[in-house]
């Protein structure tokens, strides 16, 4: 049985949807309403800041800082969401506007419960010895916010696909350099977060794989897969609701693990109720879209709860840069504002974003995703929300979109590893167009750490450069 060449065409064109979602972000950002609207936010923002802040030293500074970091925030939450909720809408599972609710709300729970443990690595692990000397110390972080943030937007402009949270890592290790030597900069922390930069996209690829596998075998592969479907989908939901009910009880103090078990077995048997009614009521509407419509639900789960692991994540981007100039700006380290409140300013910003920017990059790319196939995009979902959300817990700082790169990656080569096996016996493609499609394959892979090798010190020289500026 000949190959059909149509079927290589696919992985490709899931890859391709990744560097789209990121050039549509500046398309996104051209209605001149929307940015009157973030710009009266970011402006707010920063004067709720200087109002409570009122009294203190370096006020103006202080104010600055803020709307720099709301900038970030808006930034990364407009560039991010179609990661998260681009498959829902494609599937028809959920409408964007109640989406974009949804995923905003979820980033700034994620912010509030979870982004503690991320902040913490961003600034006592990565540039410690740097605390405690005021005023050095938080021009420093100023510095760092307006590399990253004078970078995001140029590579915006660019179509340049980059890092927001390669982009602030390396703006805090060049200001940290430029301010206090090379001996300033953790090297030890910083090793673990770029460990975690590589560790991420591998195990999102495997679980995106381990996920569509089981799909296969126990839904898709079957002669009539509306039964099975039923029972595995509803699992699926049981088993992401227990998850993200369990790292949400873990991120805070004091919850002793048996309650965090009994939080999570009440999510699996509530989350798996619901699911098990839904999908019969979607099966009584015809078998014929049953299957499209079975995978609505554990999408919207997914996007929920990747939502949640963006806004866990992605937060310390934003508060962590802007904790250290708060304690650090009157040499007492003491918190101008309310360590939580800084979260909660931090995940507003990332659901600002979304809300003003994210529909036009859902639309693009989960109308893609969709044609292509939902089960697939079911998995990358999945195998992403869980990975950033794992690591967010840990305390490493992720990149989301590469995670999910990384989610895309563990469906292609499973597909083709599955493919290669149904089909042994078969004539085999030309060695000319295998080898075409294994260099594309690693033609993303070398875009990728190109990504990783460039975002970083680019960042950190411009950060340096801003250091030297503000000391004349």
């Amino acid at each position: 049985m000949a190959q059909n060449p149509r079927d290589y065409r696919t992985l490709d064109k899931d890859l391709r949807r990744i560097t789209t979602a990121e050039h549509a972000s500046l398309a996104s950002a051209r209605p001149m309403v929307r940015v009157g609207f973030a710009l009266v936010f970011i402006a707010a923002v920063a004067e709720f800041a200087a109002a409570a802040m009122a009294g203190q030293p370096a006020l103006g500074i202080m104010a600055a800082s803020v709307a720099i970091a709301i900038y970030l925030a808006v930034s990364i939450g407009s560039n991010d969401v179609a990661n998260a909720l681009g498959p829902a809408v494609g599937a028809g599972a959920i409408s964007l506007t109640l989406g974009l609710f949804l995923v905003a709300i979820m980033d700034v729970l994620g912010a509030v419960l979870a982004g503690e443990a991320v902040t913490r690595t961003m600034t006592e692990g990565l540039v410690a010895q740097t605390l405690g000397h005021g005023h050095p110390t938080a021009l420093m972080m100023l510095a760092a916010l307006a590399a990253a943030a004078t970078c995001i937007s140029l590579a915006t402009a660019l179509n340049a696909t980059v890092s927001t949270t390669h982009s602030v890592v390396g703006a805090i290790a060049g200001a940290g350099i430029a301010s206090f030597g090379w001996a300033s900069v953790n090297w030890t922390s910083f090793g673990s977060i770029a460990l975690g930069w590589v560790i991420s996209p591998i195990l999102s690829g495997l679980l995106s794989a381990a996920l569509l596998a089981s799909m296969h075998r126990h839904v898709l592969d079957k002669e009539d897969p509306i039964p099975s479907g039923r029972l595995w989908l509803t699992i699926l939901v049981a088993v992401v609701v227990a998850l993200a009910v369990c790292m949400g009880a873990a991120a805070f103090r004091g919850v002793s693990g048996p309650m965090i078990a009994a939080l999570g077995l009440t999510g699996a048997l509530l989350g798996g109720l619901y699911a098990h009614v839904t999908l019969a009521r979607q099966i009584g509407s015809g078998e014929k879209v049953a299957l499209k419509r079975l995978l609505g639900l554990p999408l919207i789960v997914a996007a929920m709860v990747m939502g949640f692991g963006h806004g866990a994540n992605d937060t310390s981007n934003i508060a962590a840069p802007l904790t250290i100039i708060l304690m650090n700006i009157d040499e007492t380290r003491e918190q101008i504002l309310n360590p939580t409140l800084v979260l909660l300013l931090s995940g507003l910003g990332i659901a600002v974003g979304t809300l003003l920017f994210g529909g036009k990059l859902v639309n693009m790319v989960g109308s893609k995703i969709t044609r292509l196939n939902p089960p697939r995009s079911l998995c990358i979902a999945i195998a992403t929300a869980v990975t950033v959300l794992g690591f967010s817990l840990a305390g490493l700082p992720v990149s989301t979109t590469h995670v999910s790169v990384g989610g895309v990656f563990g469906v292609g080569f499973y597909r083709e590893w599955r493919d290669r096996n149904r089909h042994r016996e078969s004539a085999s493609m030309p060695d000319e167009e295998l080898y075409r499609r294994h260099l594309v394959r690693r033609s993303h892979v070398r875009t990728i750490l190109g990504a990783w090798l460039i975002t970083v010190p680019v960042n950190a020289g411009v950060a340096a450069v801003l250091v030297m500026l503000l000391r004349l």
